[in-house]
């Protein structure tokens, strides 16, 4: 049996050892189902508990370096038989029991709770449509298969923002007329005819404003 290990400190009086494995569930609730369903969200961290002597020769340096370590929190190494089969790289000291035992001099008693500290996730990366061309097969479609459609619905909205201008320009000169004519005195009921077209045509400036905005955002896509 190898001799435990907590970083480079020697454990060489353990006298009790245990690793503990708990998977981690999420209980769900189904409508007419005796019992519930049970979703994996992640297994629990490994627990390692050990409990041991600190033999004379080294008690004090010993008990001096667990304390440091459990009081830093920083990550450990642990080896041992126990953990053999387990993929743990660093572990934690969830804490730390020590007792002086009495007539026997410079001994001490412990109990130390290690827990692993698995490395976090490498963090998310922010790409085109939030990484979708990434996913099975949609990798495939990139921007220069867009090129075409995009380019169509740009001089599509450009058309449609011309006509509008053109549209209302007519308007305003028609409305100079009547203005005009207005101070004539005899040609002012024309203004009456032409207040449902303008007001449809206020109607429709925000929709102007839309398309307008449409060849911009689509050569900002790469289109």
């Amino acid at each position: 049996m190898a001799t435990p290990m907590v970083d480079d400190l020697q454990l060489t009086a353990v006298q009790w050892l245990r690793q503990e494995t708990r998977q981690g569930f999420a209980e769900q609730r189904v409508a007419g189902l005796d019992g519930a369903v049970h979703q994996k969200v992640g297994r629990r961290s490994h627990r390692v508990v050990i409990s041991g002597l600190l033999l004379p020769a080294t008690a004090t340096d010993d008990l001096a370096a667990l304390q440091d370590k459990a009081s830093s929190g920083a990550e450990v190494t642990f080896t041992a038989d126990i953990v053999t089969a387990l993929a743990v790289d660093k572990m934690v000291v969830e804490s730390l029991a020590a007792e002086q035992v009495p007539g026997n001099p410079g001994q001490y008693a412990y109990t130390i709770v290690l827990a692993e500290s698995p490395p976090l996730p490498p963090p998310a990366e922010v790409s085109p449509f939030g990484g979708l061309d990434d996913l099975g097969g949609l990798g495939d479609v990139g921007f220069d298969d867009l090129a075409g459609p995009l380019s169509d619905i740009a001089d599509a909205a450009s058309t449609i923002t011309d006509t509008l201008d053109a549209a209302m320009d007519a308007v305003q000169a028609v409305q100079g007329l009547a203005a005009l004519a207005g101070g004539l005195g005899d040609l002012s009921s024309l203004t009456d005819p032409l207040r449902p077209i303008t007001d449809k045509l206020g109607e429709l400036s925000p929709l102007r404003d839309t398309f307008a905005k449409l060849p911009g955002l689509i050569e900002g896509l790469g289109g």
